[in-house]
């Protein structure tokens, strides 16, 4: 999730990419979506990134990367 503070950089860049590699800290992961929004500023906007996207079109051919990035990955990174 990204409430668009200023360390997360713009939130269109988020969206657009074939490939999006996001680095999160190990102390930022949280068990549930409750706890997670809490940490978030709800006065800015927010965007939710779940990972790559699929749609079909009317011929029920698959394709993928329509809305989002097609290959999205998460670097944990310990602080020790």
């Amino acid at each position: 999730m990204l409430d668009a503070a200023p360390d997360q950089g713009s939130r269109k860049l988020a969206l657009v990419p074939d490939y999006h590699i996001c680095i999160v800290y190990e102390q930022q992961i949280v068990g549930s979506v409750p706890q997670a929004t809490a940490r978030l500023s709800p006065t800015r906007p927010m965007t939710w990134i779940s990972g790559p996207s699929a749609s079909s079109d009317i011929e029920l051919n698959r394709v993928e990367g329509v809305y989002r990035p097609r290959h999205f990955d998460v670097l944990v990174v310990a602080v020790t």
